[in-house]
């Protein structure tokens, strides 16, 4: 989410506090919208379906890409 409110923003640091409610913020207005049971579907359906395999290997990319910024990390 990129904005002029961001651009001037200060850095918090680790726990950015502005950061956590705005996702806290985004999250209540996901949940207010009615939407959950329907993306939840949409998100099964895909797990399960003909995008299976394309979301699995994305999946492992990403944990490798993880485990090269950080050896420690075990996934």
């Amino acid at each position: 989410m990129a904005g002029k409110k961001h651009d001037t923003q200060q850095n918090e640091g680790e726990g950015n506090r502005t950061a956590a409610r705005e996702y806290n913020h985004a999250q209540r207005d996901f949940v207010d919208s009615g939407k959950v049971d329907e993306k939840a579907k949409a998100a099964r359906k895909a797990v399960e379906g003909v995008e299976a395999e394309e979301l699995h290997d994305a999946e492992l990319i990403g944990k490798r890409h993880v485990a090269e910024e950080d050896p420690e990390v075990k996934r």
